[in-house]
């Protein structure tokens, strides 16, 4: 049996339930994904808390853009880091970096230590590093348990070389977790040559939500599939 496991990015209800029943490992939770992902509502936290199988990371981060946060914004996540820790969540998602492009290593430890015990991803701020390497090993001495990358390319298929790169320097320190462009005709040649145990991607698909009875314009989302997830799931059983 294969150990590698599948992480789901979602941004609605129906994406985390069709990630459950696609057989999703886990989920990333998030708001705004056109913007990259911000910080999900406490509804829908705690929606998810009660509801789900599986366990769910919410991503802390109170806007879209860079990834440099001002200390009233710095505030607010540190807030929502302690209710995703009350709330009961198994982990969260975070990602800070200095202006020079460095990690932001005393910030992420604070809201680390807010966490207590949380399982910590650190997300594709670590993309935007000025040095993947240093940055890697910051990463590492935080005590985060995976970083969230495409190799600092556009996507993981482009970024292979640099995430091989990347997880012979990991060695079994941190989950290197390839993600950005990741699906069901790239799978298994990214698992193959990345060497990673474990994968993210949305499995979305165009919605269709219905027609404003004014206007007569369509409304349509991209959402978590199902038949994607599982297809995904299928691919990976047998590498």
């Amino acid at each position: 049996m294969s150990n590698k496991q599948l992480e789901i990015c979602v941004g609605s209800w129906d994406s985390a339930m069709a990630a459950q029943l696609g057989g999703a490992d886990r989920i990333e939770l998030c708001d705004n994904l056109a913007e990259g992902g911000t910080t999900p509502s406490y509804g829908m936290l705690l929606k998810c808390q009660k509801t789900l199988k599986i366990p769910f990371f919410p991503i802390i981060r109170p806007r879209g853009g860079d990834f440099y946060f001002s200390n009233d914004e710095f505030e607010i996540m540190k807030e929502d880091v302690i209710a995703c820790r009350d709330l009961g969540c198994k982990g969260i998602v975070i990602g800070i970096l200095r202006k020079d492009g460095s990690i932001d290593t005393e910030r992420c430890a604070q809201l680390i230590d807010l966490a207590k015990g949380l399982e910590i991803t650190f997300h594709r701020a670590f993309d935007r590093c000025s040095d993947l390497e240093q940055g890697l090993e910051d990463i590492i001495a935080l005590g985060c348990h995976r970083v969230l990358t495409s190799g600092g390319k556009e996507n993981a298929l482009e970024g292979l070389e640099v995430l091989k790169s990347l997880f012979i320097q990991a060695g079994s320190r941190i989950s290197i977790m390839p993600g950005s462009g990741v699906n069901e005709q790239n799978l298994a040649q990214i698992a193959l040559e990345s060497g990673a145990h474990e994968f993210h991607t949305t499995a979305k698909i165009n919605v269709e939500y219905g027609i404003d009875a004014t206007t007569g314009k369509k409304y349509s989302m991209m959402e978590t599939s199902t038949e994607k997830v599982a297809q995904l799931k299928q691919i990976l059983s047998q590498i």
